[in-house]
């Protein structure tokens, strides 16, 4: 993190091929299950930013346009991979291509020659880099260079849709997650100590209690031994969506611990000030 956040929060977000610390922003699900196709409007991204290469997950909105965490896209160099193959690779190394030219990032060339779609990257105007608490508008979008036509997008929530969510209410509301991050398990061999795993490398989802709402953010715990859950979202499942009643009403935004057992902050996109900058690249909302 590059904000006075840092000592408490750690993004969602991985780097392929780099150690996972609490403090990386652009990886999976805690617990929970294999997604299969249960979420198959749920891609994962990948992109190159001036340091290095990082993967998180994002949401089909429209055919043209999936939606994300601010983090996964602000600093994209090129093109941005997408893909919403369900299971990536069981075991390391990962399929993905290496940029012929990691200074410049993916071309739309490069990621149809290795057969993954392409997109190009914006950040919401008012994204806060984590350095206003008020206004955080962690939002994302990719636009794809090519329509999806074999998937049907997810629905985004009406407008203040989670403002009938607010407490004693909230608690007992049960939220589902989903993204392609580390888990967070035991090693099969060595120190038994839960570490983020990065392998298998999959869609997974979660359900997870509602904890806090604000007008920006709702915080759900993402403790897998919580009994009215079953897992939350860790390093990777940055930009990932979370659904309630069948709409999206947030993407992953950051955690508060190392381990991802603790609670998780989602940023609200169903407030007005992220619908109507989605509005801008043709996504219905409500």
């Amino acid at each position: 993190m590059r904000s006075r956040l840092g000592r408490i929060i750690g993004i969602c977000a991985l780097a392929l091929g780099l150690a996972v610390t609490p403090v990386l922003s652009a990886s999976a699900i805690t617990g929970g299950e294999p997604d299969g196709n249960a979420h198959p409007n749920v891609g994962l991204i990948l992109f190159y930013q001036p340091d290095g290469r990082f993967r998180c997950t994002a949401t089909l909105v429209s055919p043209t346009v999936v939606v994300t965490a601010a983090h996964c896209t602000l600093g994209t160099l090129g093109k941005t991979l997408v893909t919403f193959d369900s299971v990536i690779a069981e075991q390391p190394p990962s399929p993905f291509p290496v940029a012929a030219d990691p200074s410049k990032g993916y071309t739309q060339a490069e990621l149809e020659k290795a057969g993954y779609k392409s997109g190009t990257a914006y950040s919401h105007p008012k994204y806060s880099d984590f350095t206003d608490l008020d206004n955080w508008n962690d939002v994302g979008v990719i636009v794809l260079d090519r329509p999806v036509t074999n998937i049907a997008p997810a629905k985004i929530a009406p407008s203040n849709y989670l403002n009938a969510y607010q407490q004693p209410k909230l608690n007992s509301t049960i939220f589902t997650s989903v993204g392609y991050g580390t888990e967070v398990r035991k090693a099969d061999s060595g120190p038994q100590k839960p570490t983020p795993m990065s392998y298998p490398l999959l869609r997974r989802w979660a359900e997870e209690p509602g904890q806090k709402l604000t007008p920006q953010i709702l915080q759900v715990n993402g403790n897998e031994h919580d009994t009215r859950g079953t897992g939350g979202t860790c390093f990777g499942d940055s930009g990932g969506p979370t659904f309630l009643n069948g709409y999206q009403v947030t993407v992953t935004s950051y955690g508060y611990t190392a381990n991802c057992r603790y609670l998780d902050g989602l940023q609200r996109i169903d407030i007005k000030v992220v619908q109507d900058w989605l509005k801008t690249f043709g996504v219905p909302v409500g």
